[in-house]
């Protein structure tokens, strides 16, 4: 029975493995976009980043939009700064955040063309 996802041989392409391996980056670097990425897998944190895409708020509008209570989005967003994810700044007694930097919105924004991309060519078929 052949695998679909196995090569039918053991064939090692020494030139694309070199280059490969040349432009790979250090362990470090795969450990910081992991942590990335796993942010990225909370259904909770990926609300508030649209959210903080979408406009600046302070954690009782988020606390509102979200329908979570106010020490759960302080807990989500002390996550989101410590990736350095969303930043804040204090204006009398309130913490407005917002993205961090445009990175973060490119990234999250390609997420999301790439999620509903994909439900409307299965909404087609």
């Amino acid at each position: 029975m052949v695998e679909l996802d196995r090569c039918e041989i053991n064939c090692i392409h020494d030139e694309a493995v070199k280059a490969v391996r040349q432009a790979l980056f250090g362990e470090d670097v795969a450990v910081s976009l992991a942590e990335l990425f796993k942010a990225l897998g909370d259904p909770t944190r990926v609300k508030i980043l649209f959210s903080l895409m979408t406009r600046e708020l302070c954690v009782c509008d988020l606390t509102a939009v979200i329908g979570i209570s106010e020490s759960a989005v302080s807990h989500q967003l002390r996550v989101l700064r410590t990736l350095r994810l969303v930043k804040f700044r204090r204006e009398g007694k309130i913490l407005y955040y917002s993205l961090a930097d445009d990175h973060i919105e490119k990234l999250f924004a390609q997420g999301l063309d790439h999620v509903t991309e994909d439900k409307a060519e299965k909404n087609e078929e």
